[in-house]
């Protein structure tokens, strides 16, 4: 007799494949950095240079907020479940780059391109520890925080809920993957405070409206009608 599929619902198969799309392109982003306009001008008002912000931000936030929506929708132990299972691809993404890096080029490609792949793709060992200590801690505390205010707050309050673990999270991975990459290499104090505070104001902006459109998608794609 055959065992029976275990049933999954749509929300949490299409934004458990987001969620592992993200996780492998965060780092790739990373590569770049990017000054945002107002936010780049915050730097001398504390004291630091013009701030900066590496591009990976932007698929962190979308991870914080798919594990964030995935544990309104499905709960805790689900969401967590999903940052567990994002290991894989996280480290097989970097398996496959270490890969192909040290595969030998084709002889008629442009050496421009050649040493730019090598170059954004490149990294040391510590920067890729300190990528998934890092990844695994926020994202772990990211739906801890989220589903202890939900069970303070009940269903209400979505946007503070999600904020506040996405604040709390961005710091924390701040001060981990900044700390385990780079200390004792450069002095780290003021890379550390510019990402802070740009990610700190990124998640208090953007999370809490994405919250709400990407749970609204989630109950839409499971027919359900539960008020946020």
């Amino acid at each position: 007799m055959d065992t029976p599929t275990p049933a999954i619902s749509r929300s949490l198969f299409a934004l458990s494949i987001f969620y592992g799309g993200m996780v492998c392109i965060a780092g790739v982003l990373g590569n770049k950095q990017v000054a945002l306009g107002p936010l780049s001008a915050l730097g001398p008002v504390v004291g630091l240079g013009p701030l900066a912000i590496e591009a990976g931000i932007f698929a962190f936030l979308l991870l914080v907020i798919t594990s964030s929506a995935i544990a309104e929708l499905h709960g805790a132990k689900t969401a967590n479940k999903l940052v567990q299972f994002g290991f894989v691809p996280l480290i097989v993404s970097i398996l496959l780059s270490l890969v192909v890096l040290v595969i030998p080029a084709a002889s008629d490609m442009d050496p421009v391109r050649r040493d730019a792949f090598a170059l954004m793709m490149g990294a040391t060992p510590r920067i890729w520890i300190a990528g998934i200590i890092s990844y695994g801690i926020s994202q772990t505390l990211n739906v801890t925080v989220f589903s202890y205010l939900k069970g303070r707050e009940g269903q209400t309050m979505l946007w503070l809920r999600a904020g506040a673990a996405s604040i709390l999270s961005q710091i924390v991975d701040t001060l981990l993957f900044v700390s385990i990459a780079f200390y004792g290499v450069f002095p780290i104090r003021e890379i550390l405070l510019g990402q802070m505070i740009v990610k700190v104001v990124l998640s208090a902006v953007l999370v809490p409206p994405l919250i709400y459109l990407v749970v609204a998608i989630g109950r839409w794609l499971d027919g359900t009608r539960t008020p946020a």
